[in-house]
């Protein structure tokens, strides 16, 4: 991994600039091109150090949004998560050891919207969705330093 990949991974967690040009301002900070950081954060998530870089809202204060699971068969959890991942408003999923062992947290442009989501992977699946609205928020700050060997 490049010194530019490290920091871009370990700086920006906090403070991500709100400007027309974010990838600008990145490289003015980091005495680079704009273009370098472009290309650094691609790479990044290309091999999966990142899933991507955008803005995180507070849950439904932007549309709406849930926490989702399912009750997997163990020999269908990669086809199911696949098939789960593929929905736009779909941010990320993740298996549990728990018996409903697929997670994940569906984002739409309304409640009625993510209900058709969940309606439709349920029957694409053959299997119950458990809709786990939000109903007090917490902040938990995910940030941490990364430390390189």
């Amino acid at each position: 991994m490049t010194d530019l990949e490290r920091r871009l991974l370990n700086d920006f967690q906090r403070g991500f600039p709100l400007t027309p040009r974010p990838f600008a301002e990145l490289a003015r900070r980091l005495d680079v091109d704009e273009r370098e950081v472009i290309d650094a954060l691609e790479r990044l998530q290309g091999q999966g150090a990142i899933s991507r870089v955008g803005a995180v809202f507070a849950p439904n204060r932007v549309g709406a949004s849930t926490l989702a699971a399912l009750s997997v068969p163990a020999d269908r959890l990669e086809e199911v998560a696949t098939l789960v991942s593929a929905y736009p408003e779909v941010n990320h999923n993740y298996a549990r050891e728990h018996p409903h062992n697929l997670w994940f947290v569906v984002t739409a442009e309304s409640r009625e919207r993510l209900l058709e989501v969940l309606a439709d992977i349920a029957a694409r699946t053959g299997l119950a969705v458990l809709d786990l609205p939000l109903e007090e928020e917490f902040h938990i700050d995910l940030g941490f330093e990364l430390r390189w060997h």
